[in-house]
């Protein structure tokens, strides 16, 4: 399988937009409609339930993880491996199932970063639990997580494809979560905790 393949496999795979089938089947509602309006973990969490919140979480993981552990498997190389990451996780932000729409693909990248570097991972675990566990607030965790990977690979001497992975991955997760950062500034930011109510912003997660 050649490179080229395995990204456009990569895209197809992020594409698929599990929280917003996942709740649709079992409960029979379009999350994008209730709470934050977002189809990640935080938001199906919040509207579903711990079960289908835990459900999607790894669901969206594995659409990260697998196609770089694909790409290292068949030998292909650090920089096709960050190319399947970033590609699976362009599929979560711009879903071809969604008209392009989608979600902030933290999840996604924390499964590429499993596969690329699991110490940096794991910090980066650590840092989302923490901020949250402060704040009650999933883009404040989300947000700190994500800044913490370049640094952490940038102590780790990771490979260069990495570290750009880490720079990139940090800048659209930031990127993504611009209506987060403004709601946060205007006191209208949903905690994990809150009840849902009609959405407040775009799709995402």
């Amino acid at each position: 399988m050649t490179g080229p393949l395995v990204v456009a496999i990569a895209y197809l795979l992020g594409s698929v937009p599990t929280g917003l089938w996942l709740v649709r089947w079992v409960r029979g509602l379009d999350v994008r409609e209730h709470g934050s309006g977002n189809i990640g973990t935080a938001n199906v969490y919040r509207v579903a339930g711990p079960w289908l919140g835990a459900a999607v979480l790894a669901a969206d993981v594995l659409k990260g993880l697998l196609p770089v552990m694909a790409a290292q498997t068949l030998g292909l190389g650090p920089a096709w491996a960050v190319a399947a990451g970033v590609a699976s996780i362009a599929g979560h932000n711009w879903s071809a199932f969604l008209r392009f729409q989608g979600g902030k693909g933290v999840a996604t990248s924390f499964g590429v970063l499993v596969a690329l570097s699991p110490t940096a991972a794991a910090v980066a675990a650590a840092v989302w639990v923490l901020a949250v566990g402060l704040t009650r607030y999933a883009s404040v965790g989300s947000v700190l997580a994500l800044l913490s990977v370049p640094a952490t690979m940038a102590l780790l001497r990771e490979p260069t494809p990495h570290l750009a992975f880490g720079l990139a991955a940090a800048a659209l997760g930031v990127f993504r979560h611009r209506a987060n950062l403004r709601r946060l500034r205007e006191g209208t930011e949903l905690r994990i905790t809150d009840r849902p109510r009609g959405p407040t912003g775009p799709s995402g997660l």
